[in-house]
């Protein structure tokens, strides 16, 4: 009897009739003689709604009972399910991330997994029961209940996939599988078939928002492949594998990221040590950095610059401003009017040419140049944010991705 894991998001159970689909999916699994576990995202926007309901209230709400509020969506979800699937005739019983075994460090709205105890999800499997998680949640040592992040329940899904050894794990949203790039702003991109392991983490780390990569990092580590597929019809969509047996592409897509700030940090003293005070305490806030420039050094000092999420800014500007002081730093200057554009493929290494066909799209079309981050498998640059969706349409034509499977 083979284990598989089904998860879908919110927009494949945003109403009774999305629900009802989706639990017809995990009964014909059942049918089929397989033992299944269900993930489940909250319905529609309502993690979106609750933010703004605590907005209302408090303009920087702590982080534990945010997460306390978000992860009601999960719990609504999964007993919908229960309920849906009961009415197909068939059992099943939900759980929330706590009861399923899923443990977390303490680190509020980005918690990590450290752990899965499966004794629970077992034990409800052998009674013949459909189990329905809870996605995006789990708990700490003390008990708390943690959220792990925008996308968090990819990464459940994943995990449980690994921990219960799944024989098969299907992601379930609102497109047919991986693009080449977003579809709703080049119309003629197209859907993968199989994408490497390596190429879909850096998609997702850079904008390319069908999976967290998080989940795509355990996914590697673990070596369990998934498939992205359309929840309103039998599409296979696109395999996430190993792909080392394929002949390889140069570029296998392109992602823009709109969510993006630059910080620039002025006069920064050009002394070893400085830029390891400035991202200690950058990381201890738990921001992510992905661009990082730094200027030639004129007369001991330099200017730093780098890229965060939007959405980690104020708590970026919070943790460096003792750490400017107390180094002796210039002002710091915030701009959120960037966005990120990259290649992503694994062929890149192999094949020459690739940048300069980039910066050649991109100056063909009047884009300037910001910054460049590169990789042996991606090349990102930060732009100017109103030139974003024109740099994706010149870069995606320039590789002939209208044209990739």
């Amino acid at each position: 009897m083979a284990l598989v894991v089904q998860k879908f998001g919110g927009s494949s159970v945003a109403d009774p009739a999305k629900l009802k689909n989706a639990a017809q999916r995990a009964v014909d699994e059942f049918k089929a003689g397989n033992n299944v576990v269900v993930v489940v995202s909250a319905m529609g926007d309502k993690t979106d709604e609750f933010i703004d309901l605590a907005s209302q209230l408090h303009a920087d709400p702590a982080p534990r009972e945010m997460d306390m509020l978000m992860a009601v969506g999960e719990q609504m979800s999964i007993a919908l399910m229960a309920i849906a699937i009961h009415s197909l005739g068939y059992d099943a019983i939900s759980l929330t991330g706590a009861q399923a075994g899923v443990y977390t460090d303490n680190v509020s709205s980005k918690a990590k997994i450290k752990q899965i105890d499966t004794q629970r999800l077992h034990k409800e499997l052998e009674k013949g029961q459909i189990v329905i998680v809870a996605g995006f949640q789990g708990v700490d040592a003390e008990d708390n209940i943690t959220t792990l992040g925008r996308g968090g329940s990819d990464t459940t899904a994943i995990a449980l996939s690994a921990a219960l050894n799944a024989d098969r794990c299907d992601i379930f949203t609102d497109v047919d599988g991986i693009y080449t790039t977003d579809p709703r702003l080049v119309a003629n991109a197209q859907r993968i078939e199989k994408i490497d392991y390596d190429e879909m983490l850096e998609l997702a780390s850079l904008g390319a928002r069908v999976m967290q990569s998080r989940s795509v990092e355990i996914a590697k580590r673990f070596s369990v492949p998934f498939r992205v597929r359309p929840s309103g019809n039998n599409s296979e969509g696109t395999l996430v594998t190993n792909t080392e047996e394929l002949e390889q592409v140069d570029v296998r897509g392109v992602a823009l990221e709109e969510n993006e700030a630059k910080i620039t940090i002025r006069d920064v003293p050009d002394t070893p040590g400085a830029a390891a005070k400035i991202f200690n305490a950058i990381a201890k806030a738990h921001v992510n950095v992905d661009v990082i420039v730094q200027n030639v050094s004129a007369e001991g000092i330099t200017d730093l610059s780098f890229t965060v999420l939007q959405n980690d800014l104020s708590a970026a500007q919070k943790a460096l401003n003792p750490v400017i002081e107390n180094l002796g730093c210039g002002k710091l200057d915030i701009d959120e009017n960037v966005a990120k554009i990259s290649i992503v493929g694994v062929g890149m290494k192999n094949h020459t040419g690739v940048a300069e066909a980039m910066f050649r799209a991109l100056a063909d079309n009047k884009v300037n140049i910001g910054m460049i981050s590169t990789s042996e498998i991606r090349i990102s640059i930060v732009i100017e944010a109103e030139q974003g969706k024109t740099a994706l349409q010149a870069v995606h034509e320039a590789f002939g991705l209208h044209n990739a499977r």
